[in-house]
């Protein structure tokens, strides 16, 4: 399963191509919004998403990780984050990032972890969140790497199916 949280659909796009991805290599995968998983014990393996605001996962992917805690602790996790500090992957920045998931982290220890740039469009954004990314200088365009993506489904899919 591939379950993510996202605001304005980059995250959503990113978690559909780690699925696609996992599924040409041959696995069985659903892909779904964080927040409508019931249950995720039928499944053999878990990687959950997440967009960034204000420097923190999205509330809904964190509680997705506190209710599930007990069943993901019994599979194969990993977490990718999705972000626009990733624009330019820079160690200062790589570090940066790495500590948005420390609060997940610390209820999951995942297998690995992917971190991604993302796709800014204002258009899609609460005018509230259009300031705030004005105010922050966040460029707007799409930087996300598909092709690290597709890298990093590779590398980290023997770790969830033991393959």
């Amino acid at each position: 399963m591939v379950a993510y949280a996202t605001r304005a659909g980059s995250t959503g796009e990113v978690a559909e191509a780690i699925g696609e991805a996992l599924g040409d290599a041959g696995s069985e995968v659903d892909v779904r919004l964080a927040k409508d998983v019931a249950d995720v014990s039928p499944y053999q393996a878990v990687v959950v998403g997440s967009a960034i605001r204000v420097g923190k996962w999205l509330p809904e992917a964190v509680k997705f990780v506190e209710a599930h805690r007990e069943a993901l602790e019994q599979v194969p996790v990993a977490f990718f984050t999705v972000c626009m500090t990733m624009k330019d992957p820079t160690e200062e920045n790589c570090l940066e990032v790495e500590g948005y998931t420390d609060p997940v982290r610390e209820m999951v220890q995942p297998v690995d972890e992917g971190f991604f740039a993302g796709a800014l469009d204002a258009s899609k954004l609460s005018f509230v969140a259009r300031l705030a990314m004005k105010a922050m200088k966040a460029p707007e365009g799409n930087f996300r790497d598909w092709e690290a993506i597709r890298a990093w489904v590779a590398n980290v899919r023997p770790l969830l199916v033991g393959a």
